[in-house]
């Protein structure tokens, strides 16, 4: 009886509390989906919750040893998640208040998943085309983490993807070939994008510095990012800081990522 009475006492107050609680654990599991973080997110929820199991049933011992865990819990996740902890920050840096739409629909993490498909077949196909010619390229595909903030480095655009379109960007006479490009569901937000480099990042010799910027702007963003080196056609698949794959199945490993 005492729950019913506490359910029919349930306030705005409390309603508003359980949706702002369940839209911060979404929000971090899509900002945790697809890295090795996401264990150890789903660890540490298991502990809070055999925690609160303990201290319910009187279990005192237990719940001092877990107490004790979790009041140092704060400085541990500082510590384990300080990459995901810097994408979330960029993330709500740069939503943008004054553009068109309420201040929620450019927060990242709240956008809609009813995007437009992206063309990945045109992309793959571009790519492929550009590796046997050995055009060196750097396309950066937007998820969750709004890139915005890097379109003021390039020319902003707003392109339907195509084959065509992507080749003749990076053509080596092309006067947009250099720098990135920033695609977002099926359109090429802008091209000549100078992407922020990190020196203390450690990659092999045989990579330049298209791979040194994929390796940084995914590092920092959920973003995906692929690469053909000018060198040796080389395809490569980046995606949280780590090369995932050179120049195989990039068509299903895209797929599943922007599922």
């Amino acid at each position: 009886m005492e729950i019913f009475n506490d359910i029919l006492n349930f306030s705005i107050v409390d309603i508003a509390d359980i949706i702002l609680v369940a839209i911060l654990l979404y929000s971090s599991y899509k900002l945790l989906k697809g890295t090795v973080a996401i264990n150890i997110f789903f660890g540490i929820i298991l502990i809070y919750l055999t925690w609160r199991v303990t201290d319910l049933l009187n279990m005192q011992l237990l719940s001092i040893i877990l107490d004790g865990f979790i009041s140092v819990g704060i400085i541990a996740l500082i510590v384990v998640f300080q990459p995901e902890i810097r994408k979330f920050l960029l993330m709500i840096g740069s939503a943008k208040i004054s553009k068109k739409g309420s201040f929620l629909k450019k927060i990242s993490f709240l956008k809609s998943d009813d995007n437009v498909t992206t063309d990945i077949n045109s992309i793959i196909n571009a790519c492929k085309n550009m590796s046997t010619s050995k055009t060196g390229a750097l396309i950066i595909i937007e998820r969750n983490n709004n890139l915005d903030f890097l379109l003021q480095s390039g020319d902003q655009m707003n392109i339907l993807i195509t084959q065509s379109i992507l080749e003749s960007i990076f053509f080596k006479n092309s006067p947009l070939h250099d720098g990135a490009i920033i695609i977002s569901n099926n359109t090429i937000k802008a091209t000549r994008v100078v992407l922020p480099i990190n020196n203390e990042i450690q990659i092999p010799n045989r990579f330049g510095l298209r791979h040194k910027a994929a390796v940084g702007i995914t590092e920092k963003t959920d973003a995906l990012a692929i690469v053909v080196s000018e060198e040796t056609g080389n395809i490569s698949y980046i995606k949280n800081g780590e090369f995932i794959s050179i120049d195989n199945n990039l068509d299903k490993l895209i797929n599943n990522d922007l599922i």
